[in-house]
Formats: structure tokens, C-alpha cells, sequence
């Protein structure tokens, strides 16, 4: 059996249960690399990541490089004299960093690989209205998820998950999917497989306040799936037109439902206990959402202090 020296680098909750396993299953971990503590909240308060949170915990040896390619952070990787790198939700590496340990680095990434590559996989999944997705383990080389796949694993999407439960879904499956990769490569069992790139390849764009925002004109279907794949967190956005009110609200939570009408897309249709915005194919039930300089509330909280107009609508 080999004898592993691990670095690990990450930096937010969905990396901390990866790193929980390794040390709980007696892998050594002679340092952490994470992202620098950055100003949040009203007192700009340096915060920590979850990462160096959890390795301070556990007394391991924390680097907080700005710069991946500055001869000082190098040198101080080089003297921890790791064997293995492994990655899970940190950034792109520089081939300097990769290439150093003896047994590679790999990734673990949140999709079916070579599906969803890129920033965003489990957003996106949800959003293209997906029935399966999983976790991907691969030795990193110099494009974004495209080296040598090592281990994979799938898991249903349930039609109403969003991407806050499946997040947490792929979290403690990939820490598993993590350790067993760990276990093949110091058990001289590894096997890799190129990933096959095709034409119809789906990718995990990054979210940006463009590709937040709600289409209405979009399919019931469709729109439902977006605003699923983006709760919690960024959570999609719209433009609210109510009498001389012109807000951008945020959709937190909604449902679907199917049925016929003659009504203009996006126009809202409110009763004292339920929102609703006008689709192609039926109404998106808004269920819980938050208005600028508000806390986020659910719609019938909302409706108590807050009325539509009869051409209140969505754009």
C-alpha cells in the first residue's frame, strides 16, 4: 500500500465534507490551500472560508495564496512534500501546481462528466430540467475538467429538488466518491478513462445576473426548472410592474400548474392567499420571494401587507 501525503485544496461547505471523510478514514493531510479571508457584512469583517474553518479545527496546516504562480507559495507547496493533490470547489490550477505530486491531482466535479463542465453543474442540471446527474473524480490537466476520468456516480433528480438539496445530495456523495478514489490510488488499483468529447456536450456556464432572470415567454416547464435551479441561492429574478412600482424581486420557491387561459404572458393574477404569473401552458405559482430592501417571505405573508394591481405583471 502506498503511503499518501495529501494536500488538499477548496475553499467552500461543499468541500469541507470531503476533507471531514479523508481525516476521519486516517488519511494524512499535511496542508490545506484555500481561498484568503475576504471583508463581509455591514462591518466588513475579514471572513474565513468553511474550509479554513474546519482544517483550524482539526489543527492542519492552512495556505491562503492571492497568486497560484508566486515563487514563495511554490516553494512552501514543494516543502510539504504531498504526494497527492486533490481538489474539490477551489479554482483552476497552474500546470506548475498540478503536476507536482508524484500521483497527480485530481478534481471532484459535480456533474456526469464530460457533461457540465464549468462553474455552475448543479444549477445547470436542474435548469435544463435533467433526470439524473452525480459526482466525477479526474486528474486535472490543463483545461477545465477535461483530464482522465478516475470514478463516477449517479443519482436521480427529483422533479420538485432544487438546487440547494441536491447540492447537499452530491456533497456527501462525492466525499465518498472521494475516498474510494483516494483508497484505488494507494491501493495501486486506479484506472482512468479518457473523456469522450461529442458534439451535444452540455456545459455548466457560470451564473450571472443574465442568465438568473426569468424568461416568461419561456415553457411552464422550462421556467419552473429555472427557478428550481436557482433556489437558494443565486436565486432567478424578474422585474415586477405593479402601478408605478417597478421592482426587481427575487423567486425563491414556486410551483407549476398545467392549464388552459387567454391571458397575457407574465400578467399576475392575486387572491388574498395566492400569486401567480401567466405562462404559455399554464401558471407558475410564486410561493416565496423577496422584494428590494426586504427579507425574503413567503406569499401569504407578503399579501398581508403588500396588494397587486389588476395589471400588475411580470417582465
Amino acid at each position: 500500500m502506498k503511503d499518501i501525503r495529501i494536500v488538499f485544496m477548496g475553499t467552500p461547505d461543499f468541500a469541507v465534507d470531503s476533507l471531514k471523510t479523508l481525516i476521519e478514514n486516517q488519511y494524512n493531510i499535511v496542508g490545506v490551500i484555500t481561498a484568503p479571508d475576504k471583508p463581509a457584512g455591514r462591518g466588513r469583517k475579514l471572513n474565513e472560508s468553511a474550509v479554513k474553518q474546519y482544517a483550524k479545527s482539526e489543527n492542519l496546516k492552512v495556505l491562503q495564496p492571492t497568486n497560484l504562480k508566486d515563487e514563495a507559495f511554490l516553494a512552501e507547496l514543494k516543502s510539504l512534500n504531498a504526494n497527492l493533490q486533490i481538489v474539490v470547489a477551489f479554482r483552476m490550477l497552474p500546470k506548475v501546481v498540478w503536476q507536482m505530486p508524484e500521483f497527480g491531482t485530481f478534481n471532484l466535479h459535480a456533474s456526469l462528466l464530460p457533461n457540465y463542465r464549468g462553474a455552475a453543474p448543479i444549477n445547470w442540471a436542474i435548469i435544463n430540467g435533467e433526470s439524473k446527474t452525480g459526482v466525477s473524480t479526474f486528474f486535472i490537466d490543463e483545461k477545465i475538467d477535461t483530464g482522465a476520468m478516475i470514478l463516477q456516480e449517479d443519482i436521480d433528480i427529483t422533479p420538485d429538488e432544487n438546487a440547494g438539496s441536491l447540492h447537499d445530495k452530491l456533497m456527501h456523495m462525492g466525499s465518498k466518491l472521494v475516498l474510494k478514489t483516494v483508497d484505488s490510488i494507494a491501493n495501486n488499483a486506479i484506472k482512468i478513462t479518457p473523456q469522450q468529447d461529442t458534439a451535444d456536450i452540455k456545459t455548466a456556464y457560470k451564473l450571472n445576473k443574465d442568465n438568473c432572470k426569468v424568461d416568461w415567454n419561456k415553457s411552464l416547464e422550462h421556467t419552473y426548472n429555472h427557478i428550481r435551479g436557482l433556489s437558494p441561492y443565486p436565486a432567478a429574478w424578474s422585474t415586477l410592474i405593479n402601478g408605478t412600482d417597478k421592482l426587481d424581486v427575487k423567486i425563491y420557491k414556486a410551483k407549476k400548474e398545467f392549464s388552459e387561459h387567454d391571458l397575457e404572458i407574465g400578467q399576475i393574477i392575486s387572491t388574498k392567499k395566492e400569486l401567480k404569473v401567466a405562462v404559455h401552458q399554464g401558471y407558475i405559482i410564486l410561493e416565496e420571494i423577496k422584494l428590494p430592501g426586504k427579507r425574503a417571505m413567503d406569499i401569504k405573508s407578503l399579501l398581508n401587507g403588500y396588494s397587486f394591481e389588476a395589471n400588475a405583471k411580470m417582465l
